[in-house]
């Protein structure tokens, strides 16, 4: 017996979605990053913070709408993506304009990040300061000794403020993957399935199969 298709099938629920967490620990990152180092009257600072707070909040719409519309699902999406790369070129102009350096796709230290699977802000903060002790210890050393680590010696001269905007490119950059990859499947699923008025014509037929 072939199962009826659903009108209305249940989405999986946008908090399951990895790019949502990304999304949200970019956001809450960004929210301790503004209140450190960027002044809270600036126009910078609401809108970073509220770039970062699209990304979530689009991503979760997005799901939401995908009961009834995979359209807007993918509007949605795209929209979470270009907000979160709106707020990577701020991050990126943080950089340039104090003059700190931008780390390298290959540097050691965004891997590290990644391999660590933060899940709060906190967890990133706890991050930011092992690198920014590992390079005072390799500066300054202790008892003459040299500290092994598995982190690049680049973060030698980094401070926190290079760190901190560095980890939250880090993060951006992981949220960005996830969500180009999450976008090719809606689009592949609206070629394939099309939307809601395809599938209410393919529920009516099969309705009418059955009477």
């Amino acid at each position: 017996m072939v199962e009826r298709e659903k009108l209305i099938p249940k989405h999986g629920g946008y908090r399951k979605l990895k790019s949502f967490q990304v999304a949200q620990l970019v956001y809450d990152v960004t929210v301790r990053f503004c209140d450190r180092y960027i002044d809270k009257r600036s126009r910078t600072c609401d809108q970073m913070i509220q770039a970062a707070r699209s990304g979530v909040q689009n991503i979760a719409e997005g799901s939401q709408a995908s009961e009834t519309s995979k359209k807007t699902e993918l509007k949605l999406t795209s929209v979470a993506r270009a907000s979160l790369e709106e707020l990577r070129l701020d991050y990126e102009d943080f950089l340039r304009q104090k003059g700190l350096p931008q780390w390298k796709r290959a540097d050691s230290r965004r891997d590290d990040l990644i391999a660590q699977r933060p899940v709060s802000a906190e967890d990133v903060a706890k991050w930011i300061k092992k690198i920014y002790e590992s390079g005072r210890n390799r500066r300054g050393g202790q008892n003459g000794q040299k500290e092994t680590s598995t982190v690049s010696t680049l973060s030698t001269s980094s401070t926190y403020p290079e760190i901190a905007a560095n980890a939250a490119l880090t993060l951006i950059a992981v949220a960005t993957t996830l969500l180009d990859r999450q976008l090719a499947v809606q689009a592949k699923a609206f070629e394939e399935e099309g939307g809601f008025t395809e599938r209410l014509y393919r529920v009516r037929q099969q309705r009418r199969r059955t009477l």
